[in-house]
């Protein structure tokens, strides 16, 4: 190919790319597998009748969603052998995702990978059902059907309010400063009566191997967290928002990162994401 038919290649692609690791990572929950999928669409790009192609970037969100949904009956397979509780991997930002928060991509797994697609095409990236239904293949009265079903399931799990962002940070550093310096009192008026702890760990790195339920069991956990922190440290990178939810990234004691996401509802913690596989986490780095 030559040089020039390169470089308007990737004219095209380069300033969609952004958008396009959007669509897949939402699809997958993978950052490596979202960026495999994004280039593997470059490289169809690149071999394609791009002067036949009216909208470049319908084309793109078109190749990118079908290998998406090729590539989700894999890591369905690999989900079922998975060590402990699967959470995504975590996106760290400045400021709060409004659109698909962490329960919701948790939520999102529970879906058929055509449902998952129908969801996110439409009600996230605000695509018409005919352009849904080009995309994956299906007629705009499927897709309809497909994206009604997916909110069903998904509709207790959509962010009913977005925290200010100020607020949400201060909420993560003061459970930071709560959990690591062993302030039980502290911490425990932030806990909601039902707050869940899920640990990803990947068999890689220690963590529960189901979700912790209920106050209680919660707080046993944490004092025993606290001195292990107490005796080996944690330090912490940064607050930030993963995955939509206030939360922190530290260096826990084995050298390794760690995210932890916190749900917070009416101004309490439902329910805390705590991301411990090296794997997840390597694109932080």
């Amino acid at each position: 190919m030559a040089e020039g038919q390169s470089v308007d290649a990737a004219a095209v692609f380069d300033p969609l790319r952004p958008k396009l690791i959007r669509v897949a990572y939402r699809m997958l929950g993978s950052v490596a597998d979202a960026e495999d999928m994004v280039q593997e669409a470059f490289i169809r790009w690149m071999g394609a009748d791009r002067l036949s192609v009216r909208e470049p970037e319908a084309f793109l969100r078109r190749t990118v969603t079908r290998l998406c949904l090729d590539q989700l009956k894999s890591a369905r397979l690999k989900r079922e052998t998975y060590v402990g509780p699967w959470l995504p991997d975590p996106v760290v930002e400045e400021e709060p995702e409004d659109d698909v928060t962490l329960p919701l991509m948790l939520a999102l797994e529970r879906l058929s990978p055509l449902e998952r697609a129908a969801f996110l095409l439409h009600d996230v990236f605000g695509l018409s059902f005919e352009e849904v239904g080009a995309t994956i293949e299906r007629d705009a009265a499927a897709c309809r059907q497909l994206a009604a079903r997916a909110r069903t399931h998904v509709r207790e799990e959509r962010p009913r309010f977005q925290i200010e962002q100020q607020r949400g940070l201060e909420l993560a550093n003061a459970f930071f400063a709560a959990s690591r310096h062993g302030d039980m009192k502290t911490l425990g008026a932030m806990l909601a009566a039902d707050v869940s702890v899920h640990s990803d760990g990947g068999g890689k790195r220690p963590a529960a191997i189901q979700p912790i339920l209920g106050f209680e069991a919660v707080m046993k956990v944490h004092q025993q967290l606290a001195a292990l922190f107490a005796k080996h440290g944690s330090t912490l990178i940064r607050a930030g928002f993963i995955n939509g939810l206030p939360g922190f990234v530290t260096r826990e004691a084995d050298g390794e990162l760690q995210t932890t996401a916190l749900d917070i509802e009416d101004g309490k913690v439902v329910a805390i994401y705590v991301m411990r596989n090296p794997d997840k986490l390597a694109h932080l780095h």
